[in-house]
């Protein structure tokens, strides 16, 4: 037996719900508000129960912690982000489904958390998706976890003179390994997510790939997930566009048709990256911008405010345009040249291959295109030879490696020459 609290706070109003909970059935409660009393029903059952909105967010943040179902063929969860995607995933998965929205860490300081996939506003459109449609829904609460798997290593990295891509250890690491341990604790065979990306078999095996609509494809921020999960995932939204989906949720009468597009790494809430880091731990400080030869060209406030490729922004003068060729953390400098000098040709990463392959598609940024390279494998990841320079590659980002559609391969970049 044990007993569970849970309490929820918005525009300065409040509520509370308790539970007493033995395995999966909750036994007694005391939760005002609610559309009906949960004592006596399973947790997953609870999760269907409706009510006032603010009590029924204090229901959800005391099962999720304590949450479980027996196993039952045929169900499935569903990751859901509030938005369109994932409520027709929901759709593509009834009637034995249980939505799940993980909660995440947003910066309090940042300008518009509301559009941000984890924000608390998403969390309740997600549930209100779910219940609209009689499905369970649960939120897991993992703000402090993913303050330390992901916000905490995105600083360190531009600590170091990194550009790290928070995006791809989140979607391909953290997220997933908790959707599909929620999953188990479920009782659900298979785990749905409304990801532009798709599951294709190479020689036995199964992998990753591209999804059909190259303009929403989410294959690169995905390319982390290990293929030995792929046989519990499904992804019923790669095989079509974004127009198709938003008139699905449309025909179906989901809120969710007319909701905007959740941003890019979002505990940023709406802010630039710069500003986030002057807030969490890398203070300006003023140092030099150098040339290649080593000769002082101008000042910058923080080295770590600039990334390689990047030529707006260093307030300098000159006869041809400079670009940032990297920076050197340790002297507070940034380095600068012509384009010329972004050239590279060699990448090293530290990741793996998912498939023997000698020629790939490396794709270097979120949106560089993909480039022809010969890559073999090392102790600590693989190494690229570009068949034609790339300019801009940097330390922290994440190299994808594409085999016609499918991804064979993934790492983050250490080193360029």
């Amino acid at each position: 037996m044990r007993e569970v609290f849970g309490d929820s706070s918005r525009g300065g109003e409040w509520a509370a719900v308790r539970l007493l909970v033995d395995g999966d059935r909750i036994v007694e409660a005391d939760g005002p508000g609610l559309e009906r009393d949960v004592a006596g029903l399973t947790l997953l059952e609870a999760s269907s129960v409706g009510g006032e909105t603010l009590v029924v967010d204090a229901l959800a943040n005391a099962i999720g912690p304590v949450f479980r179902a027996a196993p039952e063929p045929g169900r499935g969860a569903v990751a859901m982000s509030g938005g369109v995607d994932s409520a027709v995933a929901l759709l593509r998965s009834l009637p034995n489904a249980v939505g799940v929205t993980l909660r995440l860490w947003l910066d309090p300081d940042g300008p518009d958390s509301e559009r941000a996939c984890c924000s608390p506003e998403s969390v309740i459109a997600a549930r209100e998706t779910c219940h609209r449609l009689g499905v369970p829904h649960v939120t897991l609460d993992l703000r402090e976890e993913f303050r330390r798997a992901v916000v905490a290593p995105f600083v360190r990295g531009y600590a170091r003179g990194e550009t790290p891509n928070p995006c791809t250890r989140c979607n391909g690491g953290f997220r997933f390994a908790e959707l599909l341990a929620f999953a188990r604790r479920a009782g659900a065979e298979r785990l749905a997510t409304g990801h532009y990306a798709r599951i294709v078999e190479r020689d036995g095996r199964l992998l990753l790939a591209r999804g059909v609509d190259a303009t929403k494809d989410q294959s690169y921020m995905l390319a982390a997930l290990e293929p030995r999960h792929l046989a519990r995932v499904s992804f019923p939204l790669g095989e079509q566009d974004k127009e198709v989906t938003r008139a699905e949720a449309e025909h179906a009468g989901l809120a969710a048709a007319r909701r905007p597009e959740s941003q890019e790494a979002c505990f940023l809430a709406g802010d630039d990256y710069r500003a986030f880091l002057g807030r969490h731990g890398l203070e300006p400080q003023e140092g030099a911008i150098v040339g290649e030869d080593g000769r002082e060209l101008g000042r910058h406030d923080g080295f770590w405010r600039f990334t390689p490729g990047q030529r707006r922004g260093l307030g300098l003068a000159a006869p041809e345009p400079l670009y940032v060729l990297g920076t050197r953390p340790s002297a507070n400098a940034v380095v600068v040249g012509p384009r010329e000098s972004l050239a590279r040709t060699h990448v090293e990463a530290r990741g793996r291959l998912y498939a023997e392959v000698g020629r790939v598609e490396a794709k270097l940024r979120y949106r560089s295109p993909a480039m022809p390279a010969l890559v073999e494998p090392t102790s600590h990841g693989f190494r690229l030879e570009l068949d034609e320079p790339a300019y801009g590659v940097a330390a922290g980002q994440t190299a994808v490696l594409y085999d016609e559609d499918a991804v064979v391969g993934c790492g983050t970049i250490t080193s360029a020459a």
